[in-house]
């Protein structure tokens, strides 16, 4: 079912691993598709609404861009993390 808007969806933020994770998944439909395996994303051009089409070329440029963009959500995550702790050692 489609959603009106965006009010009832939450989440929490995505970890370091499941960004790898979704890379990688990336990474093989980019393989699958310059392949032309039987599990590419798209195949062959497909005519979409209002005239438009989507093919292999277009499917690629997306699944770059997306690439593009977890790299860098995992690129601006702190590489690491301070904390402090107290000692009332007497």
């Amino acid at each position: 079912m489609d959603l009106p808007d965006l009010s009832t969806v939450s989440a929490a933020e995505l970890t370091d691993s499941q960004i790898h994770g979704v890379l990688a998944q990336i990474d093989l439909d980019i393989v699958n598709l310059l392949r032309d395996g039987k599990l590419a994303a798209l195949k062959y051009g497909l005519p979409g609404d209002a005239g438009g089409s989507t093919d292999r070329s277009a499917n690629l440029r997306a699944l770059i861009a997306a690439r593009e963009h977890y790299e860098e959500l995992l690129a601006s995550r702190p590489a690491w993390q301070t904390s402090t702790a107290s000692c009332d050692c007497r």
